[in-house]
């Protein structure tokens, strides 16, 4: 005879892969008032003109913002060349 072991809440939770609900309505709440603020507080912009004025105001937040959306890894081949320009503020 077979036993079966007691499993509990096993297989009753969310769908491996599904967005807890929470984290989505607060990704939706983040995205929402920075495009409002937009570039100049009164939606300038919206959500790219925030971005610009957190580019430009908060640079190592928005390097860090930057870090996650760009892709891990580079393929390129051939000869390129690559500028990096640092604006003091002011500028």
């Amino acid at each position: 005879m077979s036993e079966e072991k007691n499993r509990g809440n096993a297989g009753k939770g969310r769908k491996r892969g599904s967005v807890n609900k929470v984290t989505a309505a607060i990704k939706d709440a983040i995205m929402l008032a920075a495009e409002e603020e937009g570039q100049d507080g009164e939606g300038r912009d919206g959500l790219k003109g925030y971005m610009r004025k957190m580019a430009q105001e908060d640079m190592k937040a928005f390097a860090g913002l930057l870090g996650k959306v760009l892709p891990t890894e580079l393929n390129a081949t051939g000869d390129f060349t690559v500028n990096v320009v640092k604006r003091e503020s002011g500028d």
